[in-house]
């Protein structure tokens, strides 16, 4: 089986923060978002090749994180566009891959911006009982929320009805862009293209599919955050320290009072200052301020300021006139 995480996006939504730096790569805990999804791929030995599909603005970044890390499977495989305006879609991404790697197995395909709390392994363990497409599921409790995925329902765990980004969805258990394609599905992508149909988010394609063949889901219901808004990081951040801080012993923090759910990285220097529900990346200095969901970038400094629901760019300089 070949697997492809898909990184390709330019993460608008989070500038400054991912200006210059794939999403994928924002820290959670020790790791980042990306290195969870590397880690069940690497330890799953049905998995013999990972394509990493990313876009030529980030290759470098990819290239580099890859050649600086001990993951032995992932490989590029990159996208020419450099700006967001230049994409053709997720699907369009994902047929041109499957023609440019030569993908001729099942195929495993992740959303890169996922952070996932059940097994990958399982959902192949599932796929190879299904034979069959094979999607994950998962209930996201908010109708508001079903709007901006592809909706899915189930007769048992076979899709009967999926809609992509329904403007009025009528539950809340929905697609999050991870999925197997035996190796036969693999042309139709080719051929779902060539009719003009909607090349952009893989739900399309989804929709698509299901009323050609059968289609099943494996559901889960824990975690899972899908980080594509500075909201959404926060959480993900709050999930993964359930009330706790996470400082790096190379922080400094001195005379400071730190509330719930705050990641001070490496060399960032904190004083005098109050921090909840907050992210510093590394060497960030924050003086006789208060912020509260709030991300801070690396080098960038704050003095004398409150901020709530901010993003400071890096190497930014904030403080009173």
């Amino acid at each position: 089986m070949k697997a492809v995480v898909l990184a390709g996006g330019y993460a608008t939504r989070l500038w400054p923060i991912t200006r210059h730096r794939p999403k994928m790569f924002l820290p959670i805990g020790d790791g980042t978002v990306i290195d969870t999804i590397f880690e069940e791929l690497e330890a799953d030995d049905r998995v013999d090749e990972v394509f990493v599909s990313t876009n030529e603005y980030f290759a470098d970044e990819f290239e580099a994180f890859l050649e600086e890390s001990d993951y032995e499977k992932p490989t590029l495989s990159v996208e020419e566009t450099v700006e967001e305006d230049e994409k053709f879609g997720v699907v369009g991404a994902m047929a041109q891959l499957i023609d440019r790697e030569e993908v001729d197995d099942d195929l495993l395909i992740v959303a890169g911006d996922n952070l996932i709390s059940f097994g990958l392994s399982n959902f192949i363990d599932y796929f190879e009982e299904k034979q069959s497409p094979a999607l994950v599921a998962y209930d996201v409790g908010s109708r508001e929320k079903a709007k901006s995925y592809g909706l899915v329902e189930l007769d048992g765990d076979r899709v009967v009805n999926f809609q992509e980004k329904p403007e009025d969805p009528a539950s809340t258990l929905v697609s999050i862009a991870c999925y197997v394609y035996p190796q036969e599905t693999l042309p139709l992508f080719d051929e779902y293209l060539s009719n003009d149909n909607n090349p952009d988010e893989p739900g399309w394609f989804v929709q698509w599919l299901q009323a050609r063949e059968d289609v099943y889901a494996f559901t889960f219901d824990t975690a899972w955050y899908d980080i594509g808004t500075p909201e959404s990081y926060l959480e993900a951040v709050e999930g993964y320290l359930e009330g706790d801080n996470y400082i790096n012993d190379d922080a400094v923090i001195e005379n400071s009072d730190l509330g719930e759910n705050v990641h001070v990285m490496a060399g960032a220097h904190v004083e005098n200052a109050t921090l909840d529900r907050c992210v510093v990346f590394p060497n960030a200095t924050i003086r006789s301020s208060d912020l509260s969901d709030s991300i801070v970038d690396e080098e960038a400094s704050i003095e004398h300021l409150d901020l709530t629901e901010s993003l400071v760019g890096s190497h930014s300089r904030l403080k009173p006139e």
